[in-house]
């Protein structure tokens, strides 16, 4: 066996820092999916907003909606990531099963794929 072995997984001092990177991430995401969530029951209820046209109307809903949906999945990928973390499998490159690089992880820290991984599952996205 190589005497320089690659490591397989993040300490649980880097995984500490990730997660509390991640809560706060996951505090602010779910301050932002309420707020959301309240701009909209506020337009609903604004006799000004039943005024308006109703194609513009439906059309800033389906805005609104699609905001609190995206909004509502980056929460749970955080949350999987945080399940990750006390798993200990944070950080591992679910197609190449590498160590993702700290900066890609400090960067999009719910990411499951190193930019290799990503490559190769787009490569065999483009294939079918």
């Amino acid at each position: 066996m190589d005497k320089k072995q690659e490591k397989v997984r993040y300490s649980d001092a880097e995984l500490q820092e990730f997660k509390e990177l991640i809560l706060a991430k996951l505090k602010q995401a779910q301050e932002n999916y309420e707020q959301l969530k309240n701009d909209i029951m506020v337009d609903e209820s604004n006799p000004t907003f039943k005024m308006m046209e109703e194609g513009a109307s439906t059309q800033q809903k389906e805005i609104s909606s699609q905001q609190l949906q995206r909004q509502l999945e980056f929460i749970r990928k955080l949350q999987g990531a945080l399940v990750r973390i006390e798993n200990k499998t944070y950080g591992v490159c679910r197609i190449t099963g590498k160590l993702i690089p700290k900066e890609r992880l400090l960067a999009v820290p719910h990411t499951t794929l190193s930019i290799e991984g990503k490559e190769i599952e787009a490569k065999s996205k483009k294939k079918r």
